[in-house]
């Protein structure tokens, strides 16, 4: 089960485009594709990968996790990899 929905995010600025299931862009797994901070989809699928394989369970985790990406993130931070990996490293 997710932990966040489309519903608990806080911010509002997303566009939301959905990818037909046959998009070569969907593997199930964070990879060096590159990351819209500005696609929901794409934050929502990361938000709850990153709580789900670090054992995240209350969505104040999960809304931390987002104000990192809308806020902190650097521009260069650009592929799906270097953004768990820069979550991870700047959690605290």
């Amino acid at each position: 089960m997710s932990l966040m929905s489309k519903s608990d995010l806080v911010y509002e600025d997303y566009k939301w485009t959905a990818y037909g299931n046959d998009d070569p862009k969907i593997k199930g797994e964070p990879d060096s594709t590159l990351f819209s901070r500005r696609e929901g989809y794409e934050v929502l699928y990361l938000i709850n990968k990153i709580a789900s394989d670090n054992g995240l369970k209350q969505k104040i985790s999960g809304k931390k996790i987002e104000k990192m990406i809308h806020e902190d993130l650097p521009g260069d931070t650009r592929s799906q990899n270097n953004v768990v990996k820069w979550i991870k490293d700047n959690w605290n």
